[in-house]
């Protein structure tokens, strides 16, 4: 059976290892298809296509930004055209927001005491200074590792719950879209798009997308609705099979790998090959890389 993964990140974003590094280890891992879905980026997409080996299936994709009532909200993104120039510009704008927010959270940062750098930061994100207009996106795990290495967390984990999650000491806002306006822009480039981990909305939300925005979100033209994902729990996936149901879109699953970071976790959570096809078949803006 065809194994199908759509959700994984690189270290163009915020995963550990490089494109090539993620599509060896999708290929060690058994899959036959997968998405590279990094942070408001396709930065990682020509790196990966060149190692898609014979009979593999390579889905270009980000993970976009949202935010709704004060709390995160993600969209996987599938075959759009990161030229439409809607949808570009609002990348542009998400990703120089992402660079200057971690900034203000390293100022913030050094204020109470933690001896952070902003230099240190970006060589773990893997970008100097200019490259965020077109590349590598900044995100808060980058700052998590080197709150780690500054000895003022056990692990990323600690970094989140201590300092930089949510309500933390030195969290900082960032500009992120608004969900349905969102998955519009993706449309209009030729996109598909499945609602990310939807029982985990960070923030005023407390841990959960409201069904009344999903179904916004699928008039807009939502497809899919990632029901399986390592961070639900049974009841959730249950829940949320149901609700894709309900509205009439596919179920998708995903590892939402991010290398070392998630345990090198890439197809433990896979999407059933009708259901992609479902997925991908209004999508016009790119086409799937094969091997």
């Amino acid at each position: 059976m065809t194994r199908i993964d759509l959700h994984s990140h690189s270290s163009v974003s915020d995963g550990t290892d490089t494109p090539a590094e993620v599509l060896g280890y999708a290929v060690t891992a058994g899959l036959d298809v997968l998405a590279l879905t990094d942070h408001d980026t396709v930065g990682g997409i020509a790196e990966a296509a060149e190692h898609v080996p014979p009979g593999f299936v390579l889905v270009p994709g980000m993970e976009l930004s949202c935010a709704f009532a004060g709390s995160s909200v993600h969209l996987v993104s599938y075959l759009f055209d990161p030229e439409a120039p809607g949808l570009a510009a609002e990348l542009r704008r998400v990703r120089s927001d992402r660079a200057s927010r971690a900034e203000e959270m390293v100022a913030k940062l050094r204020a109470l005491g933690v001896d952070v750098s902003w230099e240190r930061v970006l060589r773990i994100a893997g970008a100097g200074h200019d490259e965020y207009a077109d590349a590598n996106t900044i995100g808060r795990p980058h700052l998590a590792r080197a709150i780690v290495e500054a000895g003022a967390a056990r692990d990323v984990q600690d970094a989140f719950d201590r300092w930089i999650g949510s309500g933390g000491p030195a969290y900082a806002a960032r500009y992120a879209l608004d969900p349905v306006r969102a998955v519009g822009l993706v449309r209009a480039a030729g996109g598909v798009c499945s609602l990310a981990h939807p029982g985990r909305a960070e923030g005023a939300l407390n841990g959960a997308v409201p069904v009344d925005l999903v179904e916004r979100m699928v008039a807009a033209g939502l497809g899919g609705i990632e029901a399986d994902h390592p961070s639900h729990n049974r009841a959730q996936t249950k829940e949320w099979r149901g609700v894709a149901a309900d509205l009439g879109v596919v179920v998708t699953g995903s590892s939402d790998d991010h290398g070392s970071l998630t345990g090198h976790r890439l197809g433990c959570r896979t999407t059933a090959p009708e259901a992609f096809e479902e997925l991908v078949a209004p999508a016009t803006g790119a086409a799937l890389i094969r091997g």
